[in-house]
């Protein structure tokens, strides 16, 4: 019994040592997030705009949507994790927009932790030792072409 506990102490340090809490709040460039090889693959055809980037004439604002995705950032780079994750919510904000009716989704923003940032060219990730996680935000729009 006494060797099973000596045994089972160093292996409980190492497991908390892995998922003791970090979460660094950063920020990584959004063009090479879609000039990808994933990004130009799995990006549909619904306009992304970011911040305040200029946008053709909105015929009709369908609503404002959010979404947080998360992703396994073990054994990776936090740019690489939290690219991945941005991908994802961006995925989920085409097929939303998609869904209601809309070509564009403009004013998108970091929301992480209901912390809004607006950046044409930067969003906002959580990197942890464990677990990566981007939320965005965005209106779903027509716009006129």
């Amino acid at each position: 019994m006494n060797r099973r506990f000596l045994l089972a102490v160093p292996i409980c340090l190492i497991c908390l040592s892995l998922v003791q809490a970090r979460e660094d709040i950063l920020s990584f460039p959004i063009e090479p997030v879609l000039e990808s090889e994933h990004g130009k693959a799995k990006l549909v055809d619904v306009a992304l705009y970011f911040g305040d980037q200029t946008h053709p004439k909105v015929v009709k604002e369908i609503g404002e949507w959010s979404t947080s995705k998360k992703t396994n950032a073990f054994h990776k780079a936090d740019q690489e994790a939290c690219d991945w994750a941005f991908l994802s919510a961006l995925i989920t904000m085409q097929q939303r927009a998609l869904r209601e009716g809309g070509d564009a989704i403009i004013n998108i923003k970091s929301n992480y932790k209901n912390v809004e940032t607006s950046s044409r060219t930067e969003y906002r990730c959580g990197a942890g030792n464990v677990v990566a996680g981007v939320a965005i935000k965005g209106t779903v729009v027509k716009i006129g072409k």
